[in-house]
């Protein structure tokens, strides 16, 4: 009984000493924080997207308070964020443009040629180490899903045709989807621009190769160019690349691309 006794005294004065030991601690080793590092954390998404290009939501409230980061950095939280960081921070008035992923390739099964059967692991990565992608055309969209498991909005999906397809509903423009595709396919935009965008990264200027490999990729033929009324499209990349200062939307680009590679950015991006 004295045993018991003994044991359980000797518990609660150690856990005394520890309790008093953890507020001292407390105490001596405090940090002070600004009291706007928390009230800037709670009007955050909080989902901790790493759009903002910071470890998670904690690091980026401190990092705007120290003045180490925008005040509409998050692009998860959009606008009303922006507004009420700008608040709290007295910066009225910040301004946030929406931002968007688009999938730059039109290659899905029923267009862009397999190269073999890939037996390997199912991840665009290990397909790209491995074989340099599952497809003839090198630039192509391996399919693999490596950015739908990187999504944290749950805004994209492959579809039965093996190419990613983005619900805008959803994208915020984080960025995430970016990183993880190992061919470079996705490109964050300003949803609000309005023009014509080329959905194909195929800079090779072997037309014949380009004809094999995939039918909707652009082959160079140089008709959007010569169509456009403004001069807007430059080809010396060898893509499209189209000088939003001069596009007008007027279409006449897409309606002389023989393989349909050029669509307007305000049909892609639907919300």
């Amino acid at each position: 009984m004295n045993v018991i006794l003994y044991t359980v005294i000797c518990a609660v004065a150690i856990a005394f000493i520890l309790g008093v030991l953890l507020g001292l601690f407390k105490k001596i080793f405090h940090v002070s924080t600004d009291p706007k590092v928390e009230q800037v954390r709670q009007v955050l998404s909080g989902v901790n997207c790493g759009g903002c290009g910071f470890a998670g939501c904690d690091a980026f409230a401190g990092a705007v308070v120290k003045g180490d980061a925008p005040s509409n950095g998050c692009v998860a939280g959009g606008a009303d964020c922006a507004t009420k960081i700008g608040e709290i921070l007295g910066k009225a008035g910040v301004k946030i443009t929406p931002k968007a992923a688009v999938i730059a390739c039109r290659g899905d099964c029923t267009r862009a040629a397999s190269k073999a059967v890939y037996e390997g692991v199912k991840t665009c990565k290990a397909a790209q180490l491995v074989m340099n992608g599952t497809k003839k055309c090198a630039y192509g969209c391996i399919g693999f899903g490596d950015c739908v498991a990187s999504c944290t909005f749950g805004a994209i999906k492959v579809t039965k045709d093996g190419l990613p397809v983005i619900n805008y509903k959803k994208c915020v423009g984080c960025g995430n989807c970016v990183k993880s595709c190992p061919k470079n396919l996705i490109h964050i935009i300003d949803s609000d621009i309005r023009g014509a965008i080329a959905l194909c990264q195929n800079t090779s200027d072997n037309k014949v190769q380009i004809r094999k490999d995939c039918t909707g990729g652009c082959f160079k033929c140089s008709m959007c160019q010569r169509k456009c009324p403004e001069g807007a499209i430059d080809l010396s990349s060898g893509l499209p690349v189209i000088d939003y200062t001069k596009c007008t939307s007027c279409g006449e680009c897409i309606k002389a691309c023989p393989d349909k590679v050029l669509y307007l950015i305000q049909d892609v991006i639907k919300h």
